[in-house]
């Protein structure tokens, strides 16, 4: 099982195929296993395909501390100078779009060709009085509280219900994508878990944001029920020096697996182009 070991900690990680590479960062509470479809489809095209499990998820460390973004993107950089990556290409879902963002503007560009953000976190997501249209703070107080008491529970409803819009008129729930959330979900650790809800949804990425001068694709459902798009996606492009916006009709947030092919074949066009 590769591992690097760093900081005190272990990040478990997948580094499969050869070419250039394509780092991709997964969202909450999840690990590298919510990448399958998109690492199976760009090792095939002749990409090499890299994901890691961040600290406190999946099978890295369990750690007590070191749930925000700094250690987050940290931890990042750590495994993209281990592999001493070049010319990469970093995919963000959910938090691991703050990830990216947050380690790109931390780190910088020299090893980073371009950057997506999906269904991403960015700019901030808890209302403000700098950001009036996010949501109330009370919404992820109550997260947290679920984490802490009753997650399993939790994250039997969630996938189950708004993260792949299993909850709209008409969609079939698919069973073995809400098992399988589960699963990667009670991997990880619960403090990790409690912690990381104020990371993704605290952390402001504004600056971030205006650092990055590679180019970044955002994409995002209109129909997204865990990001609302209107106070995510148009506003990080707003910020981008070099971004570009494309929105899904109807798509939920978890479209990186419902909406694969979709997904898959946008995001070789932007790292082809």
């Amino acid at each position: 099982m590769p591992v690097l070991a760093h900081d005190g900690i272990e990040t478990y990680y997948k580094d499969w195929g050869t070419g250039q590479p394509i780092v991709f960062s997964h969202g909450w509470p999840l690990s590298s296993d919510d990448w399958d479809a998109q690492l199976m489809f760009f090792v095939q095209h002749g990409f090499r395909v890299i994901a890691h499990d961040r600290r406190g998820h999946g099978r890295s460390t369990q750690t007590s501390d070191g749930h925000d973004m700094d250690h987050y993107a940290d931890d990042l950089a750590a495994l993209t100078a281990h592999l001493d990556l070049r010319d990469a290409v970093h995919v963000g879902h959910s938090t691991g779009g703050g990830e990216v963002a947050h380690y790109i503007a931390r780190h910088g560009q020299d090893r980073v060709a371009k950057a997506v953000l999906i269904s991403a976190v960015p700019p901030i997501m808890v209302q403000t009085d700098a950001n009036p249209g996010g949501l109330p703070k009370s919404v992820f107080d109550g997260i947290q509280e679920q984490v802490a008491t009753n997650r399993a529970q939790f994250y039997r409803d969630l996938p189950a219900t708004a993260f792949y819009g299993f909850n709209r008129p008409g969609v079939e729930p698919v069973e073995g994508l809400i098992q399988n959330w589960w699963r990667q979900g009670m991997m990880g650790g619960a403090k990790a878990h409690h912690d990381g809800v104020v990371a993704f949804s605290q952390t402001d990425f504004t600056d971030d944001l205006k650092k990055i001068t590679v180019p970044v694709l955002v994409m995002h459902g209109d129909d997204d029920q865990v990001v609302p798009y209107a106070d995510s996606a148009p506003l990080s492009v707003e910020l981008l020096p070099n971004g570009t916006l494309k929105t899904y009709a109807g798509f939920p947030h978890g479209m990186p697996t419902t909406e694969a092919a979709t997904i898959n074949a946008d995001l070789l066009e932007f790292i082809r182009s």
